[in-house]
């Protein structure tokens, strides 16, 4: 059966990033892809020029509508913007409870731009957090949440996960994907945590400009995987080799001028010769 999965977040127009890069991804990974728009953008593989929010009540509409007739069997959440947004959110995933919800904590975009008001982390930290399946922040994102300095070494990115893996709920399997791309090095080192076991996922540095939307690329995957895999661990380790093939074939495009979009069609596009 092909798994229904939905993307909650805003919206990039340069299609790197956001609904649309979630959407790619789960078409790529054999999952029908759904979205609600939580936020709207302006931006380009440069800069963040704008961002215009939409009405909380209505983000809930599109949420109650879509479930009320859809089988959701994975959710996504990704930029939500504002406090209230996120409040509205949180509310229709405790009433709706899919079976698996990724949360990646958006917080600034590839260009430094920030992307979500500083009084919706606590509301995204209380009422979102426990109710994640899986959530993914990068070090800087995992370090806001813990109003604590960024992880450095692989030593402190552990002790960080399991810092975070408390702020969830213990209701059943949930688990903490650390993203390690922000150490120093050429290795990419990820850590998933659920509490009891503690699993690194290595990875090699692509050298790249083209990494706009990786974290959105990441989640979306993970989301489209879990309904298809026999667990959380089997399910990170795909969405983690579908990224990097993603980035490795990131060249075959030209968007932009800055951080251009990985290929999220690798696996079915191939550049005329």
């Amino acid at each position: 059966m092909i798994p229904n999965t939905l993307t909650i977040a805003g919206v990039d127009p340069s299609g790197g990033a956001g609904i649309l890069a979630d959407v790619k991804t789960m078409s790529a990974l054999g999952a029908y892809g759904m979205a609600v728009i939580a936020a709207l953008t302006a931006q380009n593989t440069q800069a963040v020029t704008g961002i215009s929010p939409v009405p909380p009540d209505f983000v809930a509409q599109q949420i109650d509508t879509l479930f009320a007739d859809v089988r959701v069997d994975a959710v996504k959440i990704g930029m939500l913007g504002q406090q209230a947004v996120t409040r509205r959110v949180a509310e229709r995933m405790a009433h709706w409870r899919p079976a698996h919800l990724v949360l990646d904590p958006v917080m600034v975009a590839k260009s430094g731009d920030h992307l979500l008001e500083r009084s919706a982390v606590r509301e995204l930290r209380d009422s979102l957090l426990p109710l994640a399946t899986v959530v993914t922040p990068n070090l800087p994102e995992a370090g806001v949440l813990l109003e604590c300095s960024p992880a450095q070494n692989l030593k402190e990115m552990r002790r960080m996960a399991e810092r975070l893996r408390r702020l969830l709920s213990d209701d059943g399997q949930r688990w903490v994907f650390l993203k390690g791309g922000h150490l120093p090095g050429n290795d990419t080192v990820d850590v998933l945590h659920d509490g009891d076991r503690l699993i690194e996922l290595p990875g090699r540095r692509i050298d790249t400009p083209n990494t706009h939307g990786t974290g959105c690329t990441l989640s979306a995957a993970l989301a489209a995987l879990l309904p298809q895999s026999a667990d959380v661990p089997e399910a990170a380790r795909r969405a983690k080799a579908y990224l990097e093939a993603a980035i490795a074939a990131s060249g075959t495009l030209q968007v932009g001028s800055g951080h251009g979009p990985v290929q999220h069609f690798h696996q079915w596009w191939r550049p005329a010769a």
